[in-house]
């Protein structure tokens, strides 16, 4: 499809005051003062149609499965999250949680996390930690360090309560995904006392004090002991276990920790063997455990650099999904949330030369998210750089403009849980990076807060900002479901500028105009037809009652502040 990029024109307000008074003699009064700004009522935005453009994102992997592309993701740091059974309880970790999280919580959860719009769970890690014999205890309750792959933590639950749980929530239509720690584990590692039969003729994986790839390394401590994949025993046993959760209890994939930690080769076959397993259920008539789905962590904001530590080339391919670090980046700086508080929001990162896509081979999927258990949430970082305070307007209105960007991005998006409400911390925007004095919740550890589920956790009552939220993401994460453009389409920019992002979202049936207004104050766009590439009515997707007739060649869309509004583009 041919697009005709932007010529833009700003008509500034403020100016046109000031030119007014001066042609009325300064404004009256004799005036030895200076005439105080006037702060514009909206920021009005022309775009014309004069060239063409090229810059056009990616669509969601075309060689991926619709299902894997539409993915809407829900992130559960499980003994954070909500206690289900208090005879298992770890009582202790990190952050400000009660630490109380097990499996039956989170199946009492389920009609809740339904209710969000989100069509599958995140488990960060349920493997049995060996509880008590390592140094830190608060370590073992994060999960991040397994003593038996093949057992479920006893502290969450057993493997038949997990097994109770993968049922249940795909019963609600719901995928399940593990998160796979196959860099390092514990020290305590015990990885051939519970195999299953199937695995008996297993070999323990190969350790070391140190273990190098191309782009990382683990180092073994009191605590940590790293896995040596020279060691053909090493990507046999991972593989076993990739597999098995797969065949035995009909996960639908993995989310990789520190991936990283793994050379690609060996990431190759093991996401072959789970699509291999996940295609075998298929054949045998299950519906579910049949996606294979791998999304890999690799904490990076260049997206050139994720081609050699995650996706490889179209010759010797890696991983096809991981979380979209550098998007996200810009994401966070558009809504001015970074935790710097230097950043002041610029929606022209939403697609700059290190996040627009454009460095990845045809088959990634990457998948976009905003906040989890190793950052402070979106609501945090708002408070802390002041950005909005959660009993003001402006705090909800860009919570409503981050989740409007989700939903209009292509590919799997992903939500950690409590930003469906803006949960947040009381008093952490006192605290600095580094804790602040008198405090331990660190940036690190501060979103590992009680899950505050409504029906579900005792004594909380949701207020009235917070229902309205979860409400508006239900409705877009609706809309995104029912609009392939949103979740699979190719993105092409019209225009960007600091404070306004306009694109439109195609495949061959389905395309929709977005619009994002990042300040303050509302913003008109004029927006040719010629631009677009349409001149018939522009229906809003989330009101079908506001639509947009052009006149003269030119729509004219009022964008209010800190929002993102969608349009059926006929």
């Amino acid at each position: 499809m041919m697009m005709n990029a932007a010529v833009f024109k700003r008509t500034s307000l403020a100016m046109m005051m000031a030119l007014a008074l001066a042609a009325c003699g300064g404004g009256g009064g004799g005036g030895d003062e200076p005439a105080k700004p006037v702060e514009p009522t909206t920021y009005d935005v022309s775009v014309k149609a004069s060239q063409h453009v090229a810059d056009t994102r990616m669509t969601c992997n075309q060689g991926a499965s619709t299902e894997a592309c539409g993915l809407r993701m829900y992130q559960i740091m499980v003994e954070a999250f909500v206690n289900g059974d208090d005879a298992i309880n770890y009582n202790v970790g990190y952050g400000p949680s009660d630490h109380k999280g097990d499996l039956q919580g989170i199946i009492n959860s389920l009609d809740y996390i339904k209710s969000t719009g989100v069509n599958a769970l995140w488990l960060t890690p349920v493997f049995d930690s060996c509880a008590g014999q390592t140094m830190d205890a608060k370590l073992e309750a994060t999960g991040y360090y397994a003593c038996d792959y093949f057992k479920i933590d006893p502290k969450f639950g057993t493997n038949a309560k997990f097994q109770e749980l993968v049922d249940a929530a795909h019963a609600k239509g719901l995928y399940v995904f593990l998160d796979g720690v196959f860099g390092h584990a514990s020290t305590k590692l015990k990885p051939l006392t519970s195999l299953p039969s199937d695995y008996s003729s297993l070999s323990a994986p190969v350790t070391a004090a140190s273990v190098p790839n191309a782009h990382e390394t683990c180092k073994a401590s009191s605590t940590q002991a790293c896995f040596d994949y020279s060691a053909p025993e090493t990507l046999a046993y991972f593989k076993a276990v990739a597999e098995y959760y797969v065949k035995q209890y009909g996960i639908d994939g993995w989310r990789l920790d520190q991936a990283y930690q793994v050379p690609i080769s060996a990431w190759e076959e093991i996401d072959a063997v789970v699509k291999q397993a996940a295609a075998d259920r298929a054949a045998e008539g299950e519906t579910w455990g049949t996606l294979g789905y791998m999304v890999a962590e690799v904490w990076d904001g260049n997206q050139n650099n994720f081609v050699s530590k995650v996706y490889g080339t179209a010759a010797k391919p890696g991983l096809k999904s991981a979380f979209d670090f550098p998007l996200h980046y810009g994401l966070m700086q558009a809504i001015g949330s970074e935790t710097s508080a230097s950043s002041n929001g610029d929606a022209t990162a939403l697609f700059a030369s290190w996040n627009d896509g454009s460095a990845y081979p045809d088959f990634a999927m990457p998948n976009l998210f905003i906040g989890n258990h190793d950052i402070p949430r979106l609501g945090d970082l708002l408070q802390r750089t002041g950005r909005g305070d959660v009993d003001k307007d402006e705090y909800w209105l860009r919570h409503k403009a981050t989740f409007s960007f989700m939903a209009a991005n292509s590919g799997p998006i992903t939500f950690y849980y409590g930003e469906e409400i803006g949960d947040q911390l009381d008093g952490f925007a006192a605290y600095n990076s580094s804790c602040g004095t008198g405090t331990a919740w660190c940036d690190d550890n501060v979103a590992r807060t009680t899950g505050k589920i409504e029906g579900v956790t005792t004594g909380f009552t949701p207020s009235a900002r917070q229902s309205d939220l979860k409400a508006y993401l239900k409705s877009l994460l609706d809309m995104r479901a029912a609009h392939p453009a949103l979740y699979e389409g190719s993105l092409t920019r019209i225009y960007t500028d600091k404070n306004v992002f306009i694109s439109r979202k195609d495949t061959n049936s389905d395309n929709v105009l977005y619009l994002l207004n990042v300040k303050s104050t509302p913003a008109v766009v004029t927006l040719s037809t010629a631009a677009l590439g349409d001149s018939g009515e522009l229906v809003n997707l989330l009101d079908s009652t506001k639509k947009v007739t052009a006149t003269d060649g030119n729509y004219v869309i009022t964008v209010p502040a800190y929002s993102g509004v969608f349009y059926q583009i006929n």
